[in-house]
């Protein structure tokens, strides 16, 4: 088993381009970290807050970051490959460009966040919530928004084909603009009361 470092406060470091691997923080706060250009490969993190915490071009692939709070936090141009983010928090974050490759992002909280032009395709959003976010021109084929909240959320050419839409409350959706397919089409005809035959 990994040694968890647990209850730590991390403020001011430098962790720019370091290559972490493996390493488990349980309950631990991230506070004016640089983690530009870092690598971290099979890190977990659970009960985490960051906050001001820089992720510029970094690459995190196989991380966990599981109910997590993450507060005035930078992202640009960083990559998420197959990375869980069940129940984290996003704040206030600046999320553009951010690549997405796979993972879970069941639960995540992603409300009022700029996500314009994002790569979400396949991506998992179960029970998602995107309300009032941005995802103008976001791709979003065959990503799993089963149960997301979607109310008030940008989604002019946004390409949603091929989403898993069940259980989201279509009638609050505006998808002015935005791409779908012809099942999609048929559920947002039901939600307005419309007999598909």
């Amino acid at each position: 088993m990994d040694d968890i470092v647990r209850n730590e406060i991390f403020s001011g470091e430098d962790w720019a381009l370091a290559e972490v691997e493996r390493a488990h923080y349980l309950d631990c706060a991230f506070h004016d970290v640089d983690w530009s250009e870092a690598r971290l490969t099979g890190c977990t993190f659970e009960h985490c807050e960051f906050g001001n915490t820089r992720f510029n071009a970094a690459e995190l692939t196989n991380c966990a970051i599981l109910q997590c709070t993450i507060r005035k936090c930078s992202f640009f141009d960083a990559t998420f490959t197959d990375c869980k983010l069940t129940g984290t928090q996003f704040l206030d974050c600046g999320l553009r460009p951010l690549r997405i490759d796979g993972g879970d992002w069941a639960f995540v909280l992603l409300r009022g966040q700029n996500l314009t032009g994002a790569k979400l395709a396949g991506l998992r959003l179960h029970e998602a919530d995107l309300e009032g976010a941005d995802l103008t021109r976001a791709d979003l084929r065959n990503a799993d928004l089963s149960g997301a909240r979607l109310k008030d959320v940008k989604l002019k050419t946004a390409d949603l084909r091929g989403a898993d839409l069940d259980g989201v409350a279509l009638r609050e959706v505006d998808i002015s603009g935005a791409k779908i397919d012809l099942a999609q089409a048929a559920q947002f005809a039901r939600a307005y009361g419309a007999t598909v035959a």
